[in-house]
């Protein structure tokens, strides 16, 4: 991505009467901030993401009602009022308040009155999205307004920003901060759970300690290994390395979230160790698919695994707007693991959830998330920001998949003014030819995949697949 290569291009930024200035324009020098290793990180080729969240209105889009909200609300957080300007002499970035002008970064798409299918016309125009970077003279996000009535929606906007400005938890976080529950206006939504995450499971017996250090030596190791040659076995979801600059195609599938309570209650797991489940099932009666097409069957010994972000935060609860830059809630608190996909056939549907729990249970009492964030900045200091970027492209090009699960509220949302009917995130930009994000809101569970056509050219029959899964999972839990 182009940068800006001097702080005076800030003053040549267009106001108009509903640009938005900061005191902190005035003193320049005291309030330029560093870009964290990890925010830096994704400005390197092959890590260059962006973050993109579809958002289906119940009402009909009014494009000035949403302008206001934005300028009253997003833009009180600084990352969506600042620049990322480079330092040349030690190849830095720093956060640089400017003025905003809220036009420059709300886009209408022309509506196509004859189009035979809005379904098809909404989700190629979020698919021709990835095709674009946003501008580095103006901060790094923008707000897409689809004014086209589709067989869910009366509307659809796209929230898209580039990864440095924050992880997907912290998003998420921004944007309900920005919204209030249809059956108290005056409320913040609520996440699930107890707001609480720690990410290793906590211990005080000597046998816990070691099992930790263990989990987290072997867990350390594949993560080396894989930075230098260990690569996932060749399938047909698997790409290329030209992957990371082909065009996405963004396909959503939503499933009832008391399918997946009934599945948790039923084999005592978490929530996200069935999506998990669920998501290992599809990806073998997808690849099952694939392979009877070639006439033969899907190995039994296939290496697939997946890059998976940990928050390492120590909450989720969202916060005030006001305070979303100093309460830790913000940027990118995030360390990786690299998680195993086991995408055999198993006679038990049910047993995908229970080896995505194992799975899960042994990733939660290692230290590699947090040694992966602190080895970005280690390395960063001692060789530079390329060597973390080359070492990083390795390490995701050498596994198959991206996976994340985003918490989202439990009761219906007003956002931006209007009521939503699904929140729907994912990004683009990364290596792997797919990328599979869940999010909840409300009574529902939103299974979204961004793929490389030319490796997966029929992510509809994947999503499908996903869906059918969790019909299967379900089926066999209530036989329990």
């Amino acid at each position: 991505m182009d940068t800006i290569q001097s702080s005076n291009t800030i003053r040549s930024i267009r106001t108009n009467k509903n640009a938005v200035s900061f005191d902190a324009l005035n003193k320049e020098e005291e309030d330029q901030q560093p870009l964290s290793p990890v925010a830096r990180l994704f400005h390197e080729p092959g890590s260059n993401i962006y973050i993109v969240c579809v958002i289906g209105y119940k009402t009909k889009l009014r494009p000035d009602v949403i302008k206001q909200h934005l300028v009253h609300t997003l833009l009180k957080n600084r990352r969506f009022s600042s620049l990322q300007v480079i330092d040349e002499e030690n190849d830095s970035m720093k956060w640089i308040p400017t003025q905003v002008n809220i036009d420059d970064h709300v886009v209408i798409a022309e509506p196509n009155p004859n189009v035979e299918s809005p379904d098809k016309f909404v989700e190629n125009y979020i698919s021709n999205l990835s095709r674009s970077r946003i501008e580095s003279t103006k901060p790094l996000w923008d707000f897409h307004i689809v004014d086209t009535k589709t067989s869910d929606t009366e509307g659809t906007c796209v929230f898209r920003c580039h990864h440095s400005i924050g992880d997907g938890l912290s998003l998420m976080n921004i944007l309900l901060a920005c919204a209030r529950k249809v059956s108290d206006p005056e409320a913040l939504p609520t996440l699930p759970g107890n707001n609480k995450l720690g990410h290793v499971a906590k211990g005080c017996s000597l046998w816990s300690a070691l099992g930790v250090m263990w989990n987290s030596f072997v867990d350390l190791l594949m993560f080396l290994l894989t930075a230098l040659f260990l690569e996932d076995s060749k399938t047909p979801i698997r790409g290329s390395k030209g992957s990371k600059n082909s065009t996405r195609r963004f396909v959503f599938r939503s499933v009832s979230i008391d399918d997946i309570k009934l599945v948790k209650q039923a084999l005592n797991v978490t929530f996200n160790d069935v999506v998990l489940g669920a998501a290992q099932a599809g990806l073998h009666r997808y690849l099952r698919q694939r392979y009877n097409n070639k006439n033969v069957d899907v190995p039994d010994n296939i290496r697939c695994r997946a890059t998976i972000f940990f928050n390492l935060r120590a909450t989720t609860s969202i916060k005030d707007l006001t305070d979303m830059d100093t309460n830790g809630t913000w940027g990118n608190k995030i360390g990786y693991s690299v998680l195993p996909f086991d995408i055999r056939l198993k006679n038990d549907p049910l047993d995908y959830v229970r080896d995505a729990h194992a799975t899960m249970k042994r990733k939660k009492a290692s230290l590699e998330p947090l040694f992966t964030n602190y080895f970005v900045k280690l390395v960063q200091l001692m060789f530079g920001i390329k060597v973390v970027g080359k070492l990083n492209t390795k390490v995701v090009y050498n596994t198959t998949l991206g996976f994340s699960n985003v918490p989202g509220p439990q009761e219906e949302i007003m956002l931006f003014g209007h009521k939503v009917a699904y929140l729907a995130p994912s990004c683009y930009g990364q290596m792997n030819a797919l990328f599979i994000s869940v999010a909840s809101y409300k009574d529902k569970v939103m299974f979204m995949v961004a793929v490389d056509e030319e490796t997966i050219p029929d992510p509809h029959k994947l999503c499908d697949d996903l869906e059918q899964s969790i019909c299967d999972i379900k089926a066999s839990a209530q036989t329990i």
